[in-house]
């Protein structure tokens, strides 16, 4: 059944791991791990996680579970189609079973993409590169332990893997229903630990979840709830986490802000923003978040004239004062609200500062077209819309 002749009949599908969420959650990864029949876990994580000491912490308490792990960290920013296979091919040498993620990413979820990577190759063999679309991994999968380091990106939680191809220099979105992880435990302790430029960048990756989940073509009323939440939880919390960034109460609201748009995304998709993003980050290797944060306003506007009326209710959440004003209005106050926002974060205002020129646009266009994302956009965009608001976000 097609997204459209599921929405038709009213059919609503509604994606989520078993979720732990709490102040010292991380001690409940042993157990979890177990329950899911693990003997020797596989634990994919960062070096970034393993200097903060969260990696140390979570194989003790796989140990104290009676658990053998096994740990890698050999991962980088944007998660490499070769990184995934030497992750894999450790995974199949040390006899792993269950696989757990610990981190995040200085751009898209580094760590649990990787993750998922692995335990795609690992039921359905072959490339990672040959799963890029929609259910493409058909096989079932190891299961999966998901555990956030970062308050936005919601892989721990979604049916998304994200890879770049390094060959052709472009993210590769895979998607499908076998991603969801089995569970996702989040603990706001880690995220105290976030770089300042990773947590603008994961929060403002939040807030976009939020926004183009809630007017995708398949948002539905479950998703919606989420997707509201999440926007106004990023806008009433992400300038505090900045300014005081060992306040435990903005980490907790971040850290629900990014699991409540993770599930709405999950569900309903996203759009243009993120259909770009990833070309920009496949290209440049560039902060996900970041380069979200520069194209989000434009695509606000650029989607406003098909769908206006949702923007009343997601500029509403972000605490704007749009009681009976026009959708096109108030999506340009919710832009507007939004580029304030990432200012203050420190997002640049434009793509030339992350590296993107004016010959880059066409080349990005085209591969945009192709992205997953790109089919739930509200508005339709042929290569021409898009290299203008490439060109409008330069």
């Amino acid at each position: 059944m097609t997204v459209t002749d599921a929405r038709r009949q009213g059919v609503v599908k509604f994606h989520a791991p078993e979720l732990v969420v709490g102040h010292g959650s991380l001690a409940e990864a042993g157990f979890s791990a177990a329950r899911l029949g693990a003997r020797r876990p596989f634990v994919v994580t960062d070096p970034g996680i393993i200097e903060a000491g969260w990696a140390d912490e979570l194989l003790g308490h796989l140990r104290d579970a009676g658990l053998d792990p096994v740990l890698w960290h050999a991962l980088t920013p944007n998660p490499k189609d070769h990184e995934v296979r030497a992750a894999f091919a450790r995974y199949v040498e040390s006899g792993a079973d269950v696989v757990v993620g610990i981190g995040g990413g200085s751009a898209i979820d580094t760590v649990i993409d990787a993750a998922k990577g692995v335990a795609v190759l690992q039921g359905n063999g072959g490339d990672i590169l040959d799963y890029a679309g929609v259910d493409r991994a058909t096989r079932p999968i190891p299961p999966l332990v998901m555990i956030p380091s970062t308050s936005g990106t919601g892989a721990d939680v979604s049916q998304f893997c994200i890879v770049t191809d390094t060959e052709r220099s472009v993210k590769i979105t895979i998607m499908g229903r076998a991603l969801v992880p089995d569970i996702s435990i989040t603990d706001p302790r880690l995220l105290v630990t976030m770089p300042e430029d990773l947590n603008a960048a994961t929060g403002l990756d939040a807030l976009t979840h939020g926004i183009e989940s809630y007017v995708s073509l398949a948002h539905n009323p479950l998703a919606d709830v989420h997707a509201l939440n999440a926007v106004g939880l990023v806008c009433r919390h992400l300038r505090s986490t900045m300014t005081h960034p060992r306040s435990e109460p903005a980490r907790a609201k971040m850290a629900q802000a990014s699991l409540e748009a993770g599930l709405a995304f999950t569900n309903a998709i996203l759009g243009a923003t993120h259909a770009m993003s990833h070309q920009v980050g496949g290209l440049l290797d560039a902060p996900h978040g970041v380069v979200n944060g520069v194209l989000l306003p434009h695509v606000i506007r650029y989607n406003a004239r098909a769908t206006p009326d949702r923007f009343v209710a997601l500029a509403a959440q972000a605490g704007l004062p749009v009681f009976g004003m026009p959708g096109e209005e108030a999506a340009e106050l919710l832009a507007e609200h939004v580029r304030r926002l990432a200012d203050d974060v420190g997002v640049p205002r434009g793509l030339r500062s992350l590296g993107v020129t004016e010959e880059d646009v066409p080349g990005l266009a085209v591969t945009t077209l192709g992205d997953a994302c790109l089919s739930t956009n509200p508005r339709l965009a042929s290569a021409a819309d898009v290299e203008a608001l490439f060109r409008a976000a330069l």
